[in-house]
């Protein structure tokens, strides 16, 4: 692939990003504010996400394959 297709395609692709924020109508202090808060905002869904998406997966498992027949834990 050619670096320039490449740049290319990365600079529009962040052309997308501004049409759909709307936030090339904004002045650059306040580009860069909502940049940081937005990249913020992903950081921390990504993070919750990885954090406790599997641990409800596996309870989500674990009951309900006792509802459907699953052989229990034992206690021991």
């Amino acid at each position: 692939m050619d670096i320039k297709r490449v740049k290319d395609y990365i600079y529009w692709l962040y052309y997308q990003y501004l049409l759909i924020t709307c936030s090339y109508v904004l002045e650059p202090w306040e580009q860069s504010m909502f940049h940081t808060i937005t990249v913020t905002v992903f950081a921390m869904v990504v993070y919750t996400a990885y954090v406790f998406v599997p641990i409800h997966v596996r309870l989500a498992f674990e009951f309900f394959s006792q509802i459907f027949g699953g052989h229990p834990e034992s206690t021991v």
